[in-house]
């Protein structure tokens, strides 16, 4: 198990998350907050993912069913990590997020069609 730290832009979220292979299964969602956003992702069980400062910080953005949960820096507005609505008892975690990784590098990215719920294609 490797566990890498992460923060939103301002530091005032800190987090780390325990990843057991590594970064794997990237991807991007094509659904109408995601492609807005347009953030790679990665996901972990719950457990593995630790929020160390700033949970006070944090603000949430529900939509559609309400079961998945969007967080965001409420100071510099960096989407950080979601409570997924397909699996609640994983987060979905923005790999930009965290240090020392430039997502701009990554090659091994799959679209996600958050709108049919299936999976498209690679990058």
């Amino acid at each position: 198990m490797e566990t890498k730290s992460g923060s939103c832009h301002c530091n005032s979220i800190t987090f780390e998350v325990d990843l057991a292979n590594g970064l794997e299964n990237l991807r991007r969602c094509n659904c109408s907050l995601c492609k807005k956003k347009n953030a790679i992702m990665a996901c972990v069980p719950v457990e593995h993912f630790r929020i160390l400062t700033g949970k006070n910080s944090l603000s949430v953005y529900k939509w559609n069913t309400r079961v998945a949960e969007h967080f965001f820096c409420s100071i510099c507005g960096i989407y950080t990590h979601h409570r997924r609505r397909l699996n609640p008892m994983e987060y979905g975690f923005n790999v930009a997020c965290i240090d020392g990784i430039d997502p701009n590098e990554l090659t091994n990215v799959t679209i996600f069609d958050g709108t049919t719920l299936s999976l498209v294609a690679s990058k």
